[in-house]
């Protein structure tokens, strides 16, 4: 299984021939190797409905025909127009045919902005990915939270993708008590370095999760790893 890393929260994962794609923000990141119209996508996952996780996901789903995995409120609101989608709710899980998926909790907020007038459309959210006898976290925009304590105890998880942008989400000193809570193997640092306002040291923040052995991987933008 292939995972790699777009920037800010965007996340490809590659298991068994399927296409996910988490949180696509490329049009919109100057800092981004690729473009939009490049990546593959058979399913398409978002956190929430703020612009820096779905800007390019209408466009995308549009070119591959991808299923939209997301809230009640925002799947139907793209459904509405025409694409495919799958709603879930905080707490659901669902077997897809690529593997299962649980949605889970994230503290944050989740709008669409048109013309200044901000649209609620649900819940953020979090992803347990269960692929290939493998689990991944991928928390999305989130403050810490305890039930994530929950999540380590109940889940062996393998990759961990957590924000460490500080300002609109946890900063580096929450994701270490994440991480911690989490047990996460592996953990990989997202939602950062984007915008001034949540400009981090990755590498910093990997080497403390030593000290709770685990094994921090700094990702940079375009770059991939296996599991």
């Amino acid at each position: 299984m292939k995972l790699t890393y777009h920037g800010q929260s965007t996340v490809a994962i590659e298991t068994n021939g399927t296409h996910l794609l988490i949180d696509p923000f490329f049009s919109g990141n100057d800092l981004v190797k690729v473009k939009a119209d490049e990546v593959a996508a058979d399913y398409i996952l978002l956190t929430h409905a703020h612009a820096d996780h779905m800007l390019d996901a209408e466009a995308i789903a549009k070119r591959t025909g991808a299923t939209i995995i997301a809230t009640h409120e925002l799947s139907s609101y793209l459904g509405n127009k025409g694409l495919s989608t799958h709603g879930m709710n905080l707490g659901g899980q669902f077997e897809f045919p690529f593997g299962k998926v649980k949605m889970t909790i994230a503290f944050h907020s989740s709008s669409i902005d048109v013309d200044g007038s901000f649209t609620y459309m649900g819940m953020p959210a979090g992803f347990l990915l269960m692929l290939e006898g493998k689990t991944i976290y991928h928390a999305g925009d989130t403050a810490l939270f305890g039930d994530m304590a929950l999540y380590g105890t109940y889940h062996d998880i393998d990759v961990a993708f957590l924000p460490i942008g500080d300002n609109y989400t946890m900063g580096p000193d929450d994701a270490l008590i994440a991480a911690d809570m989490l047990q996460a193997e592996k953990v990989v640092p997202i939602h950062y370095d984007t915008f001034p306002l949540i400009k981090q040291d990755p590498q910093s923040f990997c080497e403390r999760l030593k000290s709770q052995e685990q094994t921090g991987i700094p990702l940079a933008i375009g770059e991939s790893f296996e599991i």
